[in-house]
């Protein structure tokens, strides 16, 4: 699309992106941090999510902004990250002010990579820290890092046939408008280009040799016995375009399209898919066509998230197979 500027997601205005891992333990955290308060909204399609603070988004909660974004892995251990999030907005005095003392709004979400590596490391209000000060640098950075450290995808028949993937951006400019893309890519289901179809990452066949479809190995079964709940996709759009906080859910959803676009089967119970959306400036756009290009960048940084991972942890990536 010549039309579409891509930019970098660090150079939307409003946000600092910092991320924090464990890479021996395959795990870690990712944090998305406000310059000043920020609309947010949020749409959860998948059947397990592990969530923080996710009602105070919902239009009939009084909550008028967030302070920062918790993307992590752990599944709901890592919630815990946003303990050092909380600590190092409140150093900065940043949160609702209550008497004398401040609390940070921190809302998030985590991925299950307890498989992955070891199932007893977790992102902690100490990880949750240090990505905070890592969001001082506010680095562009793809694959293996912060939450997508520990992610995978094409699960269906279990780690061993797995591929590696990690955590991918995308953001675009357009007359004044800026919108971008961040998410960690952890599916039971295989990746496809948003593009082409081709497929991307997933499940591997039985000799490892090539790709094969999950969509079509799930339809030959009447039993998921194999497959678990330990598969989420967690993201966010990122824009400068100004909304409220019913346009901000909107967002969201349509933002969740791009997760459809590109990965099968998606949004199932044994996902924890979750998408949120968040408005850091006051440019005038149209409500749905922001929304075609929320789903366009999530589409486009889940192909990153999977082109930009290292085989890692045994397992291969999409890289094995250039």
């Amino acid at each position: 699309m010549d039309f579409l500027k891509e930019i970098s997601l660090n150079s939307i205005e409003g946000v600092k992106i910092g991320h924090a891992e464990d890479a021996q333990n395959g795990t870690g955290c990712t944090v998305i941090v406000c310059d000043e308060k920020a609309i947010c909204g949020v749409d959860i399609r998948g059947g397990g999510p592990a969530s923080r603070e996710t009602e105070l988004l919902d239009t009939n909660m009084s909550n008028d902004g967030i302070n920062a974004l918790l993307l992590g892995g752990g599944s709901a251990y890592g919630l815990d990250a946003a303990g050092g999030i909380m600590k190092y907005l409140e150093e900065k005095g940043k949160g609702v002010q209550v008497g004398n003392s401040v609390v940070p709004i921190v809302v998030g979400s985590c991925i299950f990579d307890l498989s992955c590596a070891s199932p007893s490391v977790r992102p902690d209000s100490t990880m949750g820290y240090r990505a905070c000060l890592n969001s001082e640098k506010n680095l562009d950075v793809q694959g293996n890092v912060g939450g997508g450290c520990g992610a995978t995808v094409g699960k269906f028949m279990g780690l061993e046939r797995s591929m590696k993937s990690g955590l991918g951006t995308y953001a675009v400019e357009i007359n004044g408008v800026k919108i971008g893309a961040i998410v960690i890519v952890n599916a039971i289901g295989d990746v496809y280009e948003v593009d082409s179809k081709k497929e991307l990452a997933g499940l591997l066949s039985a000799d490892k040799s090539s790709m094969v479809s999950s969509e079509e190995e799930i339809f030959k079964m009447l039993q998921l016995a194999a497959a678990s709940v330990q598969n989420t996709t967690i993201g966010a759009v990122i824009t400068n375009a100004k909304m409220d906080k019913a346009q901000a859910n909107k967002l969201a959803r349509l933002a969740s399209n791009g997760i459809v676009r590109t990965i099968r089967p998606v949004n199932t119970s044994m996902d924890g898919d979750s998408v949120y959306a968040l408005s850091v400036g006051d440019v005038d756009f149209n409500q749905d066509i922001l929304g075609s290009l929320a789903s366009y960048v999530m589409a486009k940084a889940i192909n990153n998230a999977v082109l930009s991972a290292d085989e890692a942890y045994g397992l291969k990536s999409a890289k094995s197979f250039m």
